[in-house]
């Protein structure tokens, strides 16, 4: 048996749940040739990856990596969801986490020097902008 719960959370659940359905439409579709069951079926499969993010968002979905114990649980929310998770996309697409960027308006150099106030386009442009 594992030593942590392997990323159960009711956002994997939910979105996976979701998914599934807008394939069979899909599937349906195919097997009678109906374009809106095609259509309808994308659809349900687009907003399966729709409501997993904002679970996620929300605290149902969890980071990746070792959980301790009392976090196992898939009805646990994960409480710091909302400042996002490190290395998460999903948390970085609406705007948290960890930002590893320079400090805005500073542009490093390649010879190492910093100029302010400059844009991000002037880096690496072979001479003075």
């Amino acid at each position: 048996m594992s030593q942590y719960d392997e990323g159960h959370t009711f956002a994997g659940w939910i979105g996976t749940a979701v998914a599934t359905v807008g394939c069979s439409v899909l599937g349906a579709g195919i097997c009678v040739t109906s374009a809106s069951l095609l259509v309808g079926g994308f659809a349900v499969t687009v907003a399966s990856v729709l409501v997993t993010w904002v679970l996620h968002l929300t605290g149902w979905g969890k980071p990746s990596g070792i959980r301790p114990r009392d976090q196992w649980g898939m009805r646990v929310r994960d409480l710091s969801a909302r400042e996002g998770h490190p290395d998460c996309w999903g948390c970085r697409l609406a705007g948290r986490g960890q930002r590893t960027a320079e400090a805005p308006g500073v542009v490093v150099r390649a010879s190492g020097g910093a100029v302010p106030g400059r844009e991000a386009a002037a880096v690496g442009a072979g001479g003075e902008a």
